[in-house]
């Protein structure tokens, strides 16, 4: 019985979190359809993200964790059609409400970004226009969608602004005058301008404290329960969205390793792979125990290895994972893709 990572993250969510709205059973607003993406190489073609699906439903918090390099930002870039070449999807589909964005236009795209659809990214200092005010940058974004009332424009920025615990007066000041908090907290802000249905968050607190971390981490979820959007949040630290997210997917080497409800993924992890992730944060109060981790790295895409990916770092390796690729397993309401887990049906059965 492995308690002991849920304890950490409770350690570190705190009491009194809102749970946020519960998630809609009804049509799911996002549906990830087998997508693949690859990047055009000398080598050929080096696929990042491999046959990936899931259902996102409506006010639901998923969380996308992994290592650096396993597609985790490739993933969402694929989900909010911002890949840029060499990178393409080779296959697959996302739909949105309905309507499969791999199919659209960028002029149909930029009708729904920001309006229905946004993406707060990794760093705000890169995204926001250093040279324009947090101000004129969101009347920019309401301009290109049809709002042009200087009036409304000033009203709505203020009050979103307000959501995230920003003085309206900031919306004269420049991204480089704002602290590290207030321009993710600005960013979450422009994201939230059209009140969308899904907001996706690359890593947006990778350059704060564990304070700060927290602080905005809460602040998101209020604003959720507030809205009912839905979420993805693509993070490396799986303690950042372990008290907060509904469900939990752990990618590796491109693909899905482990996928579900996020209490079940902490409390007893199925893959090895999650049991590494998990073992490779500390505890801040009782014995003091030591950190394993994961040994080794992730593979090269380019060269992967027969069989698992996971194999060449796993500790419970067994000969057949050197030969044989898994497939995703269907145990209860979890998915995992570890031949240790050959007895299952198939996800999805």
């Amino acid at each position: 019985m492995r308690s002991a990572p849920a304890d950490r993250v409770r350690e570190l969510a705190g009491p009194g979190v809102p749970l946020g709205v519960p998630p809609d059973a009804g049509v799911p607003v996002l549906q990830v359809d087998d997508l693949s993406v690859a990047y055009q190489t000398r080598r050929g073609d080096v696929t990042a993200v491999d046959g990936v699906s899931f259902d996102l439903a409506r006010g639901e918090f998923l969380g996308i964790v992994g290592e650096s390099g396993c597609g985790k930002s490739t993933l969402l870039f694929a989900i909010a059609q911002l890949l840029a070449p060499p990178a393409q999807v080779t296959g697959g589909c996302v739909s949105f409400k309905g309507t499969d964005l791999t199919e659209l236009t960028e002029r149909q795209l930029a009708a729904i970004r920001w309006k229905e659809l946004s993406v707060v990214m990794q760093s705000a200092m890169n995204a926001l226009n250093p040279v324009k005010s947090v101000g004129s940058q969101f009347a920019d974004a309401m301009r290109a969608h049809g709002v042009s009332s200087k009036r409304e424009i000033a009203q709505r920025s203020a009050e979103v602004l307000a959501m995230v615990g920003i003085d309206g007066a900031h919306l004269k000041s420049y991204p480089h005058q704002l602290s590290g908090g207030m321009r993710q907290r600005s960013m979450i802000a422009m994201a939230l301008l059209f009140t969308p249905d899904l907001v996706i968050m690359d890593e947006p607190t990778s350059a704060l404290d564990v304070v700060a971390q927290r602080s905005l981490m809460v602040q998101i979820k209020e604003l959720q329960a507030e809205l009912g959007f839905a979420i993805i949040f693509v993070t490396h630290d799986m303690s950042l969205v372990s008290h907060f997210s509904d469900r939990l997917m752990v990618m590796y080497a491109g693909q899905v390793a482990e996928f579900g409800p996020t209490r079940r993924v902490f409390d007893a992890p199925l893959h090895p792979y999650s049991v590494g992730l998990l073992d490779a944060f500390p505890s801040i109060r009782g014995p003091q125990v030591p950190l394993t981790g994961i040994p080794g790295s992730p593979p090269d895409l380019a060269k992967l290895p027969g069989g698992c990916r996971f194999a060449p770092r796993c500790q419970k390796v067994m000969p057949a994972c050197e030969t044989t690729a898994p497939p995703l397993y269907q145990v209860d309401d979890i998915q995992v893709r570890c031949l240790l887990q050959a007895g299952r049906g198939p996800a999805g059965d």
